[in-house]
């Protein structure tokens, strides 16, 4: 039974998750003391994940009644797209070579190769809990799990409706989702803090990473003045027009495809994701992000807009921490354990190619969030490095959505051998 939570009025929630923000930016900007040192070890974006979840696990502040989730998504973050890729350049994104490709459909392979294994791995030690029949078969179940963590929501749906898994089961499989997949954010974000490391001991050239930073960093400090009111107003309408034109054109698109192609309009289809309003939302705000930046309207670097681009991305990092109940971890034990010893086979490739190719640590983190959190996390890791580098964890994610399905139904395909072994 779902309890209320204490506060459901959403302007409440947003102050709350604001004056979390402002607490750990507030904490963290301290030189000297026990805050120095304990983001020494706990990296301050974390905490804006954690805090929320906590208060949401305290029944304080709850997702399921809060529409701060779907406003940040669905207008910050686009907003933030186009802030952050103001900036952009593209033949230094372009530079950064084949590494981040790799790395990316190294975690789909993963994700791809997890399931089975991990079905292999559970059925020795408790055969019920990979077991069921018909619809009620779990590896129906895990099938939404697939498209979910190589593509991302419309996957998932796409995935549901394919292998038809019963409706009364499928919170379990959403559970399973929130949990592990927030668990291993929570620990790429702690990887951030000691990325020097992980590249030192991966032996990685992240030369390419570094001058992207410093050609985006150079031109903030050339074009760099005293904003104006009126700079802020311009950065503000260019980001809400260009998100304004984004939802226009994703409304259009999406229902034209499905108006028009059986293939995008029929949920069992692999090409149904197409169909997408959020997909279309995001690659349209990146195109215009794109666009601007060969316009003047690059100077608004110097104005601060890929600051108030991370501002509406720490919201959204906010938001994203209130859909995690701490609580729930030990809750369905054999589902959880599938969903953990899956993500392990896919960061363990990961790190393994990682290994192998030196591809930095950025690589790594982004290409797996591009599978397991899609557009919405992607940016936010990528960003976390440096925001001129949040555009590649935008271009990852399309890519996610593109294969998400035709990647789910594999390994669905090898999940459903795998159970009946």
């Amino acid at each position: 039974m779902y309890n209320q939570p204490l506060f459901t009025n959403d302007a409440i929630v947003f102050g709350i998750l604001m004056l979390s923000l402002g607490f750990v930016f507030y904490t963290e900007s301290k030189t000297s003391g026990f805050w120095k040192k304990f983001y020494k070890i706990v990296p301050g974006l974390l905490m804006c994940y954690l805090i929320p979840a906590i208060f949401n696990s305290l029944g304080i502040i709850s997702a399921e009644t809060s529409k701060t989730y779907y406003i940040a998504s669905r207008f910050l973050l686009p907003a933030s797209l186009v802030l952050m890729t103001l900036s952009i350049d593209l033949k230094a994104i372009f530079n950064l070579g084949p590494k981040a490709l790799i790395m990316f459909f190294t975690g789909t392979i993963g994700i791809i190769l997890g399931g089975p294994i991990a079905i292999l791995l559970i059925s020795i030690v408790s055969p019920d809990t990979v077991g069921g029949v018909g619809f009620d078969a779990v590896w129906r179940g895990l099938s939404t799990l697939a498209g979910s963590w190589i593509g991302g929501g419309a996957n998932q749906a796409a995935m549901l409706e394919i292998y038809q898994y019963n409706p009364q089961k499928y919170g379990g499989m959403v559970l399973v989702d929130i949990v592990v997949a927030n668990i291993w954010m929570a620990i790429i974000l702690i990887g951030i803090g000691k990325s020097n490391k992980i590249d030192n001991w991966l032996k990685a050239d992240n030369s390419a990473i570094e001058e992207l930073k410093q050609k985006v960093s150079s031109f903030s400090e050339s074009v760099t003045r005293n904003p104006s009111l009126t700079d802020f107003m311009i950065i503000l309408a260019l980001a809400f027009g260009a998100v304004g034109f984004a939802h226009f054109g994703a409304d259009g698109i999406s229902s034209f495809l499905k108006n028009n192609f059986e293939a995008v309009s029929d949920k069992s289809s692999a090409l149904s994701s197409f169909s997408s309003k959020f997909f279309w939302m995001i690659t349209i705000a990146t195109i215009i992000g794109i666009f601007l930046s060969f316009t003047k309207a690059k100077n608004y670097e110097g104005a601060g807009a890929s600051k108030i681009g991370s501002i509406f991305i720490y919201v959204l990092v906010a938001t994203i921490g209130m859909k995690m109940d701490l609580t729930k971890i030990i809750e369905n034990p054999g589902l959880i354990a599938i969903g953990l010893v899956w993500m392990t086979i896919h960061a363990g490739l990961l790190i393994l190619v990682a290994k192998l190719i030196k591809a930095p640590y950025f690589f790594l983190a982004v290409g797996s969030q591009a599978n397991v959190g899609g557009a919405a996390s992607a940016p936010v890791v990528a960003a976390a490095f440096h925001p001129s580098l949040a555009s590649v964890g935008v271009l990852l994610a399309v890519f996610g959505y593109v294969v998400g399905t035709y990647g789910a139904i594999l390994c669905t395909i090898l999940m459903e051998i795998a159970s009946k072994v």
